[in-house]
Order: structure tokens, then C-alpha cells, then sequence
């Protein structure tokens, strides 16, 4: 099953030119079989998605992407953005007392990019306390080079951490890019927590 964990959606992601329906219908042609809305800072309700779910007779997760200090932070299990949680630190505690999970988004992007010491640039980010606050590591994410992929996929094995896929979709020809396949087929957000906090996913390209 293959599940597109990380997209964007106007008006709440203020960045994103996707309408909701407009993705739902563009990750439909693009054979996912259900995406997660993971907008900055804000969280769907459970009656707005299961009606969207609904109409277009797919399946959607609520999720977040949270702007922390120390980087971006895909959550799933939290039900609403909390003060505080600009701290990785606090969205780790919040996210064990809802029994959720969190994927570090895209990391060290731009970073990798213009970096002339790569090497250095690595040996550096490993020692990085995020990722012993992330269950895993966004490695294929549609907004980020080849490069700034591989430099993740390269640090998700270093650390032995598992790598996850999206789209980072904020516009039209954003998607599809990159997902998640896993191994279960997920009908609820509950399973796919269990799912992620459990390891049986992998990384994939849909280009």
C-alpha cells in the first residue's frame, strides 16, 4: 500500500496553490492509495477529513508539519497545534503521551546544497541531538534535490533509522513525486502509526 505522507493544502498551508480536492484527485491518477494532510502548524479535523474521504472515496490522514527550532517535524497522533511545541523537545513529550509518531521532514535542506565540505557537513549532522527525538527520517521528499536526498538516506542508514517518502506537495506539479509503501494495508490513522512506530515501510519513487 502505498501512501503519500507529507502534502500541503490551501487555504491552510498558506505556501500551498492546492486545492484539498485538486490533490485528492491528482494523487488518485497518480496510483497512491491515500495521501496524509500535513499542513505547517494546523491540523484537520476528523469530520472535514472523513468528509473529503467520503466524496472522493479515498483514504487521507491527518497529520502536521511542525516548524520547530531545530527543524521540520512530521507528526501523526496529536489532534491540535500546542504552544510550546516550536521545541522539538516538547513535541517529543507530546507526541509519547498521545502514543504517535515523529518523522523528521526534509532535513538539512538548502544546507546540503551550497555545503563545499560535505564530508564535514555529515560527520556533523549525525551528531545532531533531532534524531534522537525522530522515529524516523524523511529520505525522499519531491521539494529537495537528489543531493539533499541522499545525504538523508545516507544519514537514516548511518543512524539506522528508517526512511520514509513524500511529496512535499504545494502545488500542481508537485505530485506524485515520492511516498511511502507499506506492508499492511491501512484503513485508519491508528494503524498507520502502528504501522511507521513498527518499521514495516520503505521509501519509494513514483517518478
Amino acid at each position: 500500500m502505498i501512501i503519500d505522507l507529507h502534502t500541503h493544502t490551501r487555504p491552510r498551508s498558506d505556501d500551498s496553490d492546492l486545492d484539498p480536492s485538486q490533490l485528492i484527485t491528482l494523487a488518485k491518477r497518480s496510483g497512491l492509495d491515500g495521501i496524509c494532510f500535513t499542513e505547517h502548524d494546523w491540523h484537520w479535523s476528523v469530520e472535514d477529513v472523513e468528509r473529503l474521504s467520503g466524496e472522493h472515496d479515498f483514504r487521507i490522514f491527518r497529520g502536521m508539519e511542525i516548524s520547530s527550532d531545530e527543524g521540520h517535524l512530521l507528526v501523526f497522533g496529536l489532534e491540535e497545534y500546542r504552544f510550546g511545541m516550536h521545541h522539538a523537545d516538547e513535541v517529543r513529550r507530546l507526541v509519547d503521551e498521545a502514543g504517535g509518531v515523529v518523522i523528521l521532514a526534509h532535513p538539512f535542506r538548502r544546507k546540503v546544497r551550497y555545503n563545499s565540505n560535505p564530508e564535514g557537513l555529515f560527520e556533523e549532522a549525525c551528531r545532531d541531538r533531532i534524531f534522537d527525538l525522530v522515529d524516523a527520517i524523511e529520505v525522499m521528499n519531491g521539494g529537495s534535490t537528489a543531493r539533499e536526498n541522499r545525504f538523508a538516506q545516507d544519514i537514516g542508514s548511518r543512524l539506522k533509522l528508517r526512511g520514509t517518502g513524500g511529496s512535499d506537495a504545494h502545488a500542481p506539479g508537485d505530485i506524485p513525486s515520492y511516498a511511502t509503501e507499506f506492508e499492511k494495508r491501512i484503513e485508519t490513522l491508528s494503524e498507520l502509526i502502528e504501522e511507521l512506530r513498527a518499521g514495516r515501510f520503505r521509501a519509494v519513487s513514483l517518478k
